[in-house]
């Protein structure tokens, strides 16, 4: 079971869906730790002055924004978060659009949003109510500390929460030179194009994700199991401590909100709370981790 990242609630209309925020992906990529060959101890990041060369401690960092070049504004955490009043572990929905219309540029990081506290009707209220649309919903929603776009997609079972980026985040076409779309113009024939997509229907497929892999990892997994039946391995212990605190969202009496929902029409296109809205906003998202202590031996091969 993957680590939960937040409880919260989706604002539908005046319902608010209590949900558990978790990844919807994991990573599965190559990692190397870099460690002090001479004893094995790790190599930690180190923080330090670039004009002295002389170390920083914790509490003489702070943040900057550079407005100009070399200049900057100094903020503190306090001032930071007032910044942003109103962040909350809420997914507010703000639209529905149609799918297609969202570009795969767009498209972020994936979560699953799982019921949580009773919520189990109107999650699939509100799942079945998306299939049968065809559409998803465009929501903001706040992830540590910083707020985002998402898309809220029915996938299967699950509600999936998809953080989409900002539009000034994807470059424009114009910063780049690309063919024309004119087929013709781009010195494209008639000829060449029905190869090309006699080609792309000789290699069409249904889309199955288990039939690819990462053979690098593979090769390089492989490696390593044979390193460790050969006893050449290095033992670096880590110890971690600390865990994360819970939050909790409520539910109110569905069939009422519905109806309520209903009368007030299209809710505010920049997620504005109505006057006459009594729900109650989630806490906030747990502290991040403390730093992990590390203590390590050698081992001889």
């Amino acid at each position: 079971m993957p680590h939960m990242i937040w409880k919260g609630a989706i604002s539908f209309g005046l319902v608010h869906v209590p949900v558990q925020l978790y990844p919807a992906t994991q990573s599965e990529k190559v990692g190397f730790n870099l460690l002090d060959k001479r004893s094995m101890d790790p190599i930690g990041y180190k923080q330090f002055n670039k004009n002295t060369g002389k170390d920083v401690t914790r509490e003489n960092i702070v943040r900057g924004f550079e407005y100009e070049k070399g200049k900057y504004v100094v903020m503190s955490d306090a001032e930071i978060r007032s910044a942003n009043p109103e962040s909350t572990q809420t997914v507010d929905i703000l639209a529905f659009v149609e799918a297609p219309e969202i570009s795969f540029l767009s498209l972020d990081t994936p979560y699953y949003l799982a019921p949580d506290h009773k919520g189990e009707k109107v999650y699939a209220l509100l799942r079945d109510a998306l299939k049968a649309s065809g559409k998803v919903g465009i929501a903001n929603v706040v992830l540590h500390n910083k707020q985002h776009l998402a898309a809220l997609i029915p996938v299967g079972p699950a509600l999936a929460l998809n953080t989409l980026r900002w539009a000034d985040e994807v470059r424009d076409f114009d910063e780049f030179k690309f063919p024309d779309e004119n087929s013709k113009k781009a010195g494209i024939s008639p000829k060449e194009l029905e190869m090309a997509r006699r080609l792309i229907d000789d290699m069409s497929d249904t889309w199955n994700p288990h039939d690819y892999h990462d053979t690098f990892r593979e090769d390089i997994m492989a490696l390593v199991n044979k390193k460790v039946k050969e006893g050449k391995t290095e033992e670096v212990s880590e110890v971690e401590e600390g865990a994360p605190r819970k939050t909790s969202a409520e539910i109110l009496d569905l069939s009422e909100l519905l109806k309520r929902s209903l009368k007030k029409g299209k809710p505010a296109r920049r997620g504005a709370k109505n006057a006459d809205d009594d729900t109650t906003d989630a806490e906030e998202e747990p502290a991040a981790k403390p730093a992990r202590k590390t203590t390590t031996r050698r081992k001889r091969a």
